[in-house]
């Protein structure tokens, strides 16, 4: 017998940006999200300006549609090239973007991130527990609300 859930969502057109430059964090999220039965590919991009370009569709992501978006973007705040809370100013502020759910997921747990990050619009801010275990188990509830339970509007 197959999983309902599993295979309603299953769907390899509904896709997961991750933005996040270190190596090891980028392979605990995805751990964790494939732990959490989530199947949806996982775009990974290591850097802000790489985000914005694939988001907007310029330089070598120019051949894809800007209606293509991720159903949830994860988005680490310490990028490289653009920051975190620059990527998310950009986003937020193009009518074409503004209505991907984004989770900021990072180690600041300054005030003035957190602030500005919701300033900006972010949905949920999640400062990444150091502890593998807790690490493991956010990603994995961000995944399952994010992706199985949230509606999102049609854009």
């Amino acid at each position: 017998m197959t999983d309902p859930i599993s295979e309603q969502f299953s769907d390899q057109s509904v896709f997961i940006l991750l933005v996040e430059d270190n190596p090891a964090d980028s392979e605990l999220a995805i751990r964790a999200l494939r732990r959490g039965r989530i199947t949806n590919q996982i775009q990974l991009l290591e850097d802000g300006a790489e985000a914005l370009d694939f988001l907007f569709c310029r330089g070598k992501y120019a051949h894809r549609q800007i209606t293509d978006h991720p159903k949830m973007i994860l988005l680490d705040l310490k990028l490289p090239k653009v920051s975190g809370l620059e990527v998310l100013r950009q986003i937020k502020a193009d009518p074409r973007t503004q209505m991907i759910p984004i989770v900021v997921l990072t180690s600041s747990a300054q005030d003035s991130d957190v602030i500005e990050s919701y300033k900006l619009g972010v949905n949920s801010y999640i400062v990444k527990p150091v502890d593998f275990e807790q690490f493991n188990k956010a990603v994995e509830q961000l995944g399952f609300y994010w992706v199985l339970i949230n509606r999102s509007p049609q854009v």
